[in-house]
């Protein structure tokens, strides 16, 4: 069947109200406004994006994004991913392709989303994408936080990783490698996302602790499309909020 030439592409927000490091961290206020509606507002950006939802299971944040003009999605509390979350929006609410942003990315770009939904539309026997880009810090190779991807002849993903890879075996024969980050958004098309929910994580999910890993286990390729540079900070604990008002000031200042 040929490729959709017009394909819906459902943007989705998964947010949730409860943290343990930052309870409430969607409604947090950056530059007078809650950190949702900064993600929002960049998703809208996008040129790929047909739609853009925020998908919670909280009224407080339903209400929030209401009051800014937002569409919201209200789903199950007891999803334990938002990858579960995403499936069960598109039960309901149709589309050709769908991309998880997550809700803790105020300075998201919309370039990225549209290069991950670029990356699943031109491969068409692959259901899932996302992105990477190269590691520079050489820390960055070693630390088990910074997540790691190779990559097939066609760009699609071989294995990610806590742990370096690929791994160097004859350093002194100074063998350049290159390592590149994985960056946490994806595109899906909606008949994988539908099965994902029945999918039985693996051994290697287990160990990893990487969701991804899931797809692959089960058979799923994952189309990795490289970016030449990604700037961004991922709200995790109260101090990252001045970090991202800091970035904004410093970007308005520059314009």
């Amino acid at each position: 069947m040929p490729e959709n030439l017009n394909p819906s592409v459902l943007i989705v927000i998964p947010a949730r109200y409860d943290s343990s490091r930052f309870p409430g961290k969607p409604l947090a206020s950056i530059a007078g406004r809650p950190m949702i509606q900064h993600v929002y507002e960049r998703a809208r950006r996008s040129r790929r994006a047909s739609r853009v939802l925020v998908a919670t299971d909280d009224p407080r944040i339903a209400d929030a994004v209401k009051s800014f003009g937002g569409e919201v999605a209200i789903t199950r509390r007891e999803h334990r991913t938002g990858t579960d979350r995403l499936a069960e929006v598109a039960i309901h609410t149709p589309a050709d392709v769908y991309v998880n942003v997550q809700g803790d990315l105020p300075l998201i770009s919309a370039e990225l989303i549209d290069a991950a939904v670029d990356a699943l539309l031109s491969a068409t026997e692959v259901h899932v994408s996302t992105l990477c880009v190269p590691i520079t810090a050489r820390e960055d190779i070693m630390n088990p936080n910074i997540v790691k991807v190779v990559s097939d002849f066609d760009d699609c993903a071989l294995y990610f990783s806590r742990a370096p890879i690929p791994w160097v075996r004859d350093a002194a024969e100074h063998v350049t490698a290159r390592f590149f980050k994985h960056i946490g958004l994806y595109a899906f098309r909606r008949d994988a996302l539908l099965e994902f929910p029945a999918l039985p994580p693996g051994e290697l999910e287990r160990v990893e602790q990487l969701e991804q890993l899931r797809w692959m286990e089960n058979g799923y390729r994952i189309a990795v499309a490289e970016i030449a540079a990604y700037e961004s900070v991922e709200v995790d604990v109260p101090a990252d909020v001045a970090r991202v008002e800091q970035l904004l000031r410093s970007r308005a200042a520059a314009e």
